[in-house]
């Protein structure tokens, strides 16, 4: 069956490694971007969140949005100007696109939206399942507004289904390259306690899930897309060493040095959040890398 996929974000690093895992499949892939593309088996189409401008011709023939876009959470020190920024940049996008289905005739069946386990805010060891409440800092704001926007999709007839995204382990960006390269200097260190849980996901199933998600109707609702082992900071380092064959021998860095670093931001690397998978896993998705050993071996093998 032909389907036709839009994606915000397509131009990301995950955005990208989808956007190839569809093709690969035989589906028609189209992206909304800032920029016009350089794919030519790609549409492009442009807009601009901003300036609440967007063509209006991206939806013709789609069957699904996924909508990954956002400005990156850590990518710049939390002013009140950057959290605003944060937050529209993810729901003032979905909002664009909802003005174009409510005003045109489309075959807009699905919406898939990205969020993250930053909902829960910091919980220590809780076991996390999608029932369980939102937090109440920044991150968890930024997750309960963006899911919010998503879900008014819901009211449109459409399917909505939501990815809380934990640490994406990818060699090639996010958290990954910021871990290990004091690892790869020898000087990896827990940061904070150490103790802080971290519910981490190998790109390749990040992938894999959207795709099940794409083509899973009975899908809708939040899930948590993170792999069945959480481990502590302290554990995930660790384990980057023993991958890296370097020393895990240095101090903690201490929370005041992240705090004079990083600021606000450091709850990003300092908040605990231990989730469950079973949810997705009960409908019958089945993890490539479970295990933490095996993701950073395929990782940097």
């Amino acid at each position: 069956m032909h389907k036709h996929i839009l994606l915000t974000g397509g131009s990301g690093l995950i955005g990208m490694r989808l956007t190839q895992a569809l093709l690969d499949k035989g589906y028609e892939v189209s992206h909304l971007s800032r920029n016009p593309g350089n794919n030519l088996k790609i549409k492009t189409y442009l807009w601009d969140v901003s300036k609440g401008k967007i063509d209006e011709a991206c939806i013709t023939g789609v069957d699904t949005i996924v909508h990954m876009a956002g400005a990156g959470v850590v990518d710049k020190i939390w002013s009140e100007e950057r959290k605003k920024e944060v937050i529209d940049s993810r729901t003032k996008s979905i909002g664009l696109i909802y003005q174009i289905l409510r005003k045109k005739n489309h075959t807009v069946k699905t919406i898939i939206s990205a969020s993250a386990t930053g909902y829960y805010g910091d919980r220590g060891a809780e076991l996390l399942t999608e029932e369980s409440e939102s937090g109440n800092d920044f991150l968890a704001e930024v997750c309960v507004k963006w899911e919010a926007a998503a879900d008014e999709g819901r009211g449109m007839g459409l399917r909505v289904l939501k990815f809380r995204t934990g640490i994406v382990l990818d060699k090639d960006g996010g958290a990954l390259p910021q871990l290990a390269n004091p690892v790869k200097w020898g000087v990896g260190s827990p940061l904070g306690s150490g103790d802080q849980w971290m519910s981490w996901i190998h790109w390749r199933d990040v992938v894999k899930m959207y795709v099940y998600g794409i083509e899973h109707a009975i899908l809708s609702g939040a899930y948590n897309m993170t792999a069945p082992n959480p481990v502590t900071n302290r554990q995930l380092v660790k384990a980057i060493a023993q991958q890296l064959h370097r020393p895990f021998w240095a101090p903690n860095v201490p929370v005041f040095v992240l705090k004079l670093i990083m600021g606000e931001m450091r709850i990003a690397v300092l908040e605990s959040d231990r989730t469950s998978s079973k949810k997705i896993e009960d409908t019958g998705f089945k993890f490539d890398y479970p295990d933490l050993s095996e993701a950073l071996k395929e990782i940097y093998g």
